[in-house]
């Protein structure tokens, strides 16, 4: 297991920047001990308002900010999310939760999560894996989060993918084929659903993934979540397809965790 990855410029001495923001001191120095302990990683602390990341972040480069969860302020911890991410695009936030629930999952990812750590069912080491595979640009998410993921695109909202300028990125035909890849849909019955060939659904796959800078259909329907602009396309049906899942070639963490790696996936 890698425990850091190779920053260059963006942090000195070629360590991972992180940044523990938990209320709760005794949690904080704990896990905050832990990290030191791993090659490669350097940590910070605070506390977990808005307020005093901004401050922290102001104060000292972090590339990783580890948020604790509060369960009974789910609205503040999506404020502070949002507001990390506004102020920080490129902030990779990991969410460290005690439990979660499917409206957690779906809001947390929508206002700028890049990864949701369940350290209940979870180890240190995979913490530590989990804090690489964001720096690389990278999503990290459990299959059961990434399910609830999709069935939130597949309500009654359908995804028109977006820039942060609100700038359409596909085209109508391109659109098209994400919404049935969000449905779960395979290539074939996608090329029989559209009336073109399973070839060209591929290399229309293709053609989205360079685009939006993602390699397989996990992550391209996580990037659809966190940059979709809603538009209404009916009533919400009274029976759904079931969510789709990870192919074992989109899953390269054995137990619990989706690894969505942005390199190297087939269509």
């Amino acid at each position: 297991m890698r425990g850091a990855t190779v920053l260059g410029s963006r942090a000195s001495h070629d360590c991972i920047g992180v940044l523990v923001a938990d209320s709760n001191q005794t949690q904080s120095q704990l896990l905050s001990s832990a990290l030191r302990r791993q090659p490669g990683i350097r940590v910070a602390r605070c506390g977990s308002e808005l307020s005093q990341c901004l401050q922290a972040l102001q104060a000292d480069h972090a590339d990783i900010v580890l948020l604790t969860d509060v369960v009974s302020d789910q609205d503040g911890l999506v404020e502070t999310l949002r507001g990390l991410h506004g102020s920080y695009p490129k902030l990779g936030i990991v969410l460290v939760l005690d439990s979660f629930d499917r409206n957690l999952v779906v809001r947390a990812m929508r206002a700028g999560a890049r990864g949701l750590f369940c350290r209940a069912s979870q180890p240190f080491r995979a913490l530590c894996r989990c804090i690489s595979v964001v720096q690389e640009g990278q999503f990290w998410a459990s299959a059961e989060q990434v399910s609830y993921i999709v069935d939130a695109l597949k309500s009654n909202l359908s995804p028109r993918v977006v820039n942060a300028k609100g700038e359409k990125l596909l085209t109508p035909r391109e659109e098209q084929v994400v919404n049935q890849v969000v449905e779960g849909i395979g290539n074939r019955r996608i090329g029989q659903l559209l009336g073109i060939k399973e070839n060209t659904v591929k290399k229309s796959l293709l053609r989205i993934y360079d685009k939006l800078g993602v390699s397989n259909r996990v992550e391209l329907v996580l990037y659809a979540l966190t940059h979709w602009a809603p538009e209404r396309t009916g009533p919400t049906p009274t029976e759904q397809p079931p969510a789709a899942t990870p192919s074992a070639a989109d899953n390269s963490e054995p137990a619990r965790s989706v690894r969505l790696s942005t390199r190297g996936s087939s269509c």
